[in-house]
Formats: C-alpha cells, structure tokens, sequence
C-alpha cells in the first residue's frame, strides 16, 4: 500500500541493519590525524630534511659520546709529537710501537703543542653546538615572552615595547661583548676563587659575555615574529571564549597563545642554532670566544691560520664541520617550516 507523502507513519524497512555495502560507504576515506602527526608524516617525507637530521645525529655523537672513550683528551700535550701528519706516530710513539706496545694512531694529526686533533675537533664541536642550543633556548624564552606580551596587550604598549626593540636592534654586538668583557673581568674573576664557581675559569669569560649579549640582543628577531602571530590569534574565538570565562592575560598569553605558536617557535628557533653558532665560530675565531684550552670550531681555525701553507688541513677540519652543521641545521629548519605550515600539505 502507498504511504501518504505527508503521514507521520514509520516505516519498518528504516530500522533494518545496514547491510555490508552500506557499512562500507561510510568508512572514511582517509583516517583523521592530530597536526603533530600529520607535520611528523610530512617531514618523514622531506628526504632532504631528514638526511639534514641524520647528519646532525651522527656530528651529535661525535661531539658529545665519542671523546668520552677516546684515548686523548682535548688537552693532552703529547712531547715530541708537535705537528705530526694524519695517521702517524712520534718517535717516541714509534718506539713503543716496536715494542708492541699498542699506540692509538693520531687520526687527524696533531697540533703545534703535540695535541690530538681529532678530539680537538669533537670537543670544538661541543662546544660550538652548545653554545648554538643554549643561546637559541635564551633567544626563545625572551623573545618569545616578549612578542607575546606586546602583541597581547596592543596599543601603547605595543608601540613602546617595538621601539625598545627597534632600538636593541641598533646596538653593534661585538662592540658590546668587547665592552662587557672588560666590565666583567674582575668580578667574573674574585667569583671564579670562590667554591662552585670554577667552572668560570673554565669557559672563560668572553664566553659569559657571549650568551649575555645573546640575552641581551639577539632576541629580537624572534619578538617581532610571535608578536605577529599573536596579533592573528587574539582575534580567536577561542580567546575570547577564555576571556568570557574569567581567565587571566598571562593564562591566556601561556595557554592559547603561546601553544597556537608552538610550531613558528619550534622553526625559528631551529634556524637560529646556526646563527648563534655562526656567531660564536666568528668571535672565536677573533679571540673574543672560549678561553685555552677548551677549544672551539673557531679558535681551531683561527689557530691553524699560521701554518696554512705547510698544514692546510687544520685549517680545512674546523672550515668543513662548521658548514656541515649550519647547512645541515638550515635545510632540516626549511624542512620544519614546510611540515608546519598547513599551505604546504598536498
């Protein structure tokens, strides 16, 4: 019997289960995944930048794991073994060689006070990368804070907190280091004889001017770029949601804003590791950087520069490893920015 097109009337047929062809017309077509696990897939994808990342795992184990098991440390003066070539051994070396004595080979040669290369190398590497991480997390706390501060509040605030910046941006770096280093040097000294504080004396204190230049400079980059973000997000409804609830500026700035820029943070800052420690190399290689005998990538080449001509690949090792890491840290950056930024996904 024909149903009326107007009646209230159930039909049973509707309440039968779904056959097996109408169960599979509803399946998804392609499964949904969180923003994390979609940018992680589309890095995965990024030969490139995932070469870049395993270029810089294995400069990683080289620097921090290898010279804890090598042979030589970083300051070992070895007497008669001053500028030895690649690969070969001193006399005295040799001696105990016929004597079967087993001798570790000096891998990449020795300097000119008998000193291992190699893990001169490493160590240099260490140090360089840490002084990159260290003041990239620096550049990130108070930068990030203060982008996020000016462009939350807006107004004259902004405008003042910009114009400081803008000002900041003026000052020359090394000019300050230089002038910071002398205004340190006797506090930084009577504190270093005081329990707790060697390690002072052991990175030296143009090394200490460096990250407080860092601190107090290179910030500035990465407020004018959460300051933009913010300025975006705070127009969200979601903000003002938790503005109607009650919820106070700095919750508001720490867990909408701040999250919502997570992945501009985690590129910018990925990016600024080779500046920093492009930066460092650069003063280290000019003398303003780590103190003897810890080395770095710089002070290695800047030591190599009076024998280029008879020992180039002193000059060459510190050359290659610091393009290697800020070339790797650049395209493995490019790769993070292309997974995080939602234009990108096909």
């Amino acid at each position: 019997m024909k149903q009326n097109t107007f009646s209230f009337q159930l039909k049973v047929d509707d309440f039968l289960p779904a056959t097996d062809e109408e169960k599979q017309s509803l399946v998804q077509m392609r499964p949904s995944v969180s923003f994390w696990k979609d940018a992680i897939n589309r890095l995965k994808k990024n030969k490139v930048a995932m070469v870049s990342l395993t270029l810089i795992l294995i400069i990683m184990v080289l620097a921090f794991i290898v010279p804890n098991f090598y042979p030589y440390k970083y300051e070992q003066q070895i007497q008669g073994s001053e500028y030895l070539r690649p690969m070969t051994y001193s006399v005295q070396e040799q001696a105990r060689i016929d004597a079967e004595e087993m001798v570790f080979p000096h891998i990449m040669g020795t300097d000119n006070l008998g000193r291992d290369y190699a893990v001169r190398l490493m160590v240099g590497s260490r140090i360089s990368l840490l002084v990159g991480l260290i003041a990239s997390g620096i550049i990130l706390i108070i930068g990030s804070v203060y982008g996020a501060v000016s462009g939350f509040f807006g107004g004259w605030t902004d405008m003042i907190m910009m114009r400081i910046a803008d000002i900041v941006y003026t000052v020359p770096d090394i000019l300050l280091i230089v002038l910071i280093s002398f205004a340190i040097q006797e506090p930084m000294a009577s504190l270093a004889t005081k329990p707790g504080f060697h390690w002072i004396q052991t990175i030296g204190v143009n090394l200490i001017s460096i990250f407080l230049v860092f601190a107090l400079l290179y910030w500035v980059g990465m407020a004018r770029i959460v300051r933009s973000q913010v300025l975006t997000l705070k127009q969200s409804e979601y903000v003002t949601a938790a503005k109607a609830l009650g919820a106070s500026n700095g919750r508001i700035i720490r867990k909408h804003l701040l999250t919502n820029c997570i992945g501009t943070l985690i590129v910018t800052t990925t990016l600024q590791i080779p500046s920093s420690i492009f930066t460092e190399s650069f003063l280290s290689f000019l003398g303003l950087g780590v103190a003897i005998p810890l080395p770095s990538l710089g002070s290695l080449a800047s030591d190599a520069i009076n024998g280029l001509n008879t020992y180039p690949y002193l000059l060459l090792a510190p050359a290659i490893m610091i393009s290697l890491i800020i070339l790797s840290f650049n395209l493995f950056g490019d790769g993070l920015r292309d997974a995080f930024d939602p234009k990108m996904k096909s």
